[in-house]
C-alpha cells in the first residue's frame, strides 16, 4: 500500500456517517437487517444499501457515493443481487490499511 493509498483511506474515513457505516457493518445483525437466506450463504456480513441509508437518514444518492468511495478505498466489498446492491467490510483491505499505517506511525521507520 502506497502513500496514496493510505491517503485515499484517511480521506475516506474523515466524515463520520462513513465512519458510522463501518462501524454498523462490523455487526450488522445486531441492527436487525433482516438478509434473504441465499445473501446470508453467498455473501455474509452484507447489508442492502437501502438499511444503510434509512439509518443514516441521508438520501440514497449521498449514502451510494459514500459507498462507492470507501469500496474504491478498499474499505469494502460489494456484490449486486438482481436490483439491490450489499455490501460488507472488507477485512483484507482493512488489516492491510491498519498494518501499513502502523509501519509509517513507528518510530524509526
Amino acid at each position: 500500500m502506497n502513500n496514496e493509498d493510505l491517503i485515499a483511506v484517511l480521506k475516506a474515513l474523515s466524515n463520520e456517517t462513513r465512519l458510522n457505516i463501518l462501524c454498523w457493518l462490523r455487526e450488522p445483525e445486531k441492527l436487525g437487517w433482516k438478509l434473504p437466506d441465499a445473501i446470508k450463504q453467498e455473501f455474509p456480513g452484507s447489508v442492502c444499501v437501502g438499511n444503510i441509508q434509512e439509518k443514516s437518514g441521508l438520501t440514497q444518492s449521498v449514502i451510494s457515493s459514500y459507498l462507492a468511495l470507501m469500496q474504491k478505498s478498499g474499505l469494502l466489498e460489494s456484490r449486486r443481487y438482481g436490483q439491490y446492491t450489499y455490501y460488507r467490510l472488507n477485512e483484507a483491505g482493512i488489516a492491510a490499511f491498519m498494518g501499513e499505517l502502523a509501519a509509517k506511525l513507528q518510530t524509526g521507520r
